[in-house]
């Protein structure tokens, strides 16, 4: 590589550095979740629990855009679980790394028309135990580079300016050479992956960990989501920008969502779920989302400050209601949790109990209580086995 194209590629990642902000950092959501809150959430709120589905402990992701990845691994271990086996906790960081390294190749193929960043969806994290296998965070936590926590802004400019030097192809045609140049760098920062480790006295390569280990067959998961632009009970590429991969998901009612979550639960089957958490009415520090019967800018701000103080009215969500602000943006795929229950508030209302990767620093020790209505306005899509389905409706999807 002769000196001007060295030179380049320099500056290719030293811009990409100063102009990266990741699309799912922890840190810029939590703090701007901090303004939403109250002193005085946890003792008006009188939450009781209906169904506790057992899960494994609360993970902090750090400063990454891996809730996906998190949020899914927290969902087999409880899978795990179900099918009567020891949970292990499996490495979140080899399912990003490794869909780190595929959404890559799908960057360079599509010539730069993809989102990078460090987010993504539950069906990398099944795509990449298929391809992949998996391994314990024991044996793999991606702590390569002097911090006890996920801090990934540095390692995903470097990603990012590797990547836009290759698709503006100073050579003129691509060599195989760029991906192990891409690995490499990733690696430098996550650590390289082990081919074969010992686990518990036994050794295993990542394929035979996932099979004799955990057990799951990524063939046995569906994602559902709902959006009125297509056919009832057909697939649809998810149309957000994680969605790197163009996976499609299973199209039902509004509705239905929340039918799917109840005979899940009920069953003993959890739910991964990933939406929106930019709301004002979703609070991290209080543990609580709802949707208020009116708009944030239409509140008093006495109404602002009591938002959070016990429980409030809610506004019925209609299908239109949820299109509307899935088209314009008000709902966004921000972020990946792990529904393990249900609860009722003193006044008889359901909540979701949900498990997040921010940390024990919230009211609830890393858990939430997401309503209904919130559930069916701000879902971007949602994850189970299938034999969690209503009987009905997994005929209806084929499945």
């Amino acid at each position: 590589m002769n000196k001007n194209k060295i030179q380049a590629l320099v500056l290719a990642v030293a811009l990409a550095f100063a102009a990266y902000t990741p699309t799912y950092a922890q840190d810029n959501l939590v703090n701007a979740l901090k303004l939403n809150a109250s002193d005085k959430s946890k003792e008006l709120y009188q939450f009781r629990t209906v169904i506790d589905i057992e899960n494994t402990p609360i993970k902090n992701q750090g400063s990454s855009g891996t809730c996906w990845s998190y949020s899914a691994n927290s969902f087999i271990e409880s899978e795990m679980m179900r099918m009567g086996k020891r949970p292990v906790e499996l490495s979140q960081i080899y399912s990003a790394r490794n869909s780190y390294i595929e959404k890559g190749k799908m960057y360079v193929r599509m010539q730069g028309a993809v989102t990078l960043g460090d987010g993504g969806a539950f069906h990398d994290v099944m795509n990449m135990y298929r391809k992949y296998g998996a391994m314990p965070q024991s044996v793999y936590s991606g702590l390569n580079y002097g911090t006890t926590k996920n801090k990934f802004a540095e390692m995903a400019a470097i990603q990012e300016g590797i990547l836009k030097a290759v698709v503006a192809n100073p050579n003129g045609k691509l060599t195989p050479n760029w991906e192990k140049a891409y690995t490499s760098a990733i690696d430098a920062y996550l650590g390289e992956v082990p081919t074969k480790f010992k686990w518990e006295g036994k050794e295993y390569t990542p394929e035979t960990f996932a099979k004799e280990v955990v057990g799951i067959n990524p063939n046995d998961y569906v994602e559902i989501g709902s959006d009125l632009n297509y056919p009832l009970y057909d697939k649809f590429v998810l149309l957000v920008p994680d969605n790197w991969s163009f996976d499609q998901v299973y199209n039902v009612k509004m509705n239905e969502l929340t039918d799917i979550i109840d005979h899940a639960i009920k069953n003993g089957f959890t739910v991964a779920w990933a939406g929106d958490v930019s709301e004002k009415y979703f609070s991290w520090k209080n543990g609580v989302a709802f949707v208020p019967e009116k708009e944030w800018e239409d509140m008093t701000p006495e109404e602002r400050d009591g938002m959070f103080n016990g429980p409030k009215q809610e506004r019925k969500v209609t299908p239109e209601m949820r299109q509307e602000a899935f088209d314009n943006y008000s709902t966004t795929d921000d972020h990946g949790m792990h529904i393990v229950g249900i609860a009722k508030d003193q006044n008889g209302r359901e909540y979701y109990v949900i498990k997040n990767s921010w940390g024990v620093t919230n009211d609830y020790k890393g858990y939430m209580y997401m309503t209904k209505e919130y559930v069916k306005y701000k879902t971007t899509d949602i994850m189970l086995h299938k034999d969690g389905l209503p009987k009905e409706l997994k005929s209806k999807l084929k499945v």
